[in-house]
């Protein structure tokens, strides 16, 4: 199984396409921790997280089987995106968006992760506690604009692959970031907190 653990993630889902079932179980444990990691952050509750994770992967194994996966990109993000499609037909079906929708005019030239300096232990502390409190306000944010953020400021996607992985335009990643900042700068004035982020 050594030879296994050798080959790319893609290597190994045409090896399974061919019959190899212990490649699957390579793929599963390579990627399950971050799939899963993304999932619960974007829907928030461990029990749907579990459904989604479920559904994802008998998604996967049956495009798989029916042939329907081609290298062209990372296996990954082809995970992502399942994960995505999945997520976002649970949410269309409650329509929940509660805080400042995108418009059709969205436009957004440029967003910044900015560095904290932790040059002492004081900064250093002041930063953790900010980000903790930068967290909790991510967790109210609407699921298409939480994902952004994740996608943007956990992952270190570019716009591009973000819009290409949750399948919209590059302008509606953009305009979501941009929502996902107003509404984060706005609940952090109501609660005191000195957001980081630019």
């Amino acid at each position: 199984m050594n030879y296994l653990q050798e080959m790319t993630d893609e290597d190994l889902a045409l090896r399974y396409v061919d019959g190899d079932n212990r490649a699957f179980d390579e793929l599963l444990s390579r990627n399950q921790s971050k799939l899963f990691s993304y999932i619960l952050f974007v829907v928030r509750d461990r029990e749907i997280a579990d459904d989604i994770f479920q559904e994802t992967f008998v998604k996967v194994i049956c495009k798989l089987q029916e042939k329907k996966y081609t290298t062209s990109g990372k296996f990954s993000a082809w995970l992502i995106r399942i994960a995505h499609n999945i997520i976002m037909d649970r949410y269309r079906l409650q329509k929940t968006e509660k805080i400042v929708e995108p418009t059709s005019d969205n436009d957004l030239s440029n967003l910044y992760a900015q560095q904290a300096l932790t040059s002492n232990i004081e900064n250093y502390y002041v930063y953790q506690q900010t980000l903790n409190e930068v967290k909790q306000i991510m967790n109210l944010l609407p699921a298409p604009q939480r994902e952004v953020v994740f996608m943007r400021y956990y992952q270190d996607l570019s716009f591009k692959e973000i819009a290409e992985l949750t399948n919209v335009s590059i302008n509606t990643a953009l305009g979501r970031m941009r929502y996902a900042l107003l509404n984060m700068r706005r609940m952090a004035k109501e609660h005191n907190i000195a957001l980081m982020i630019d």
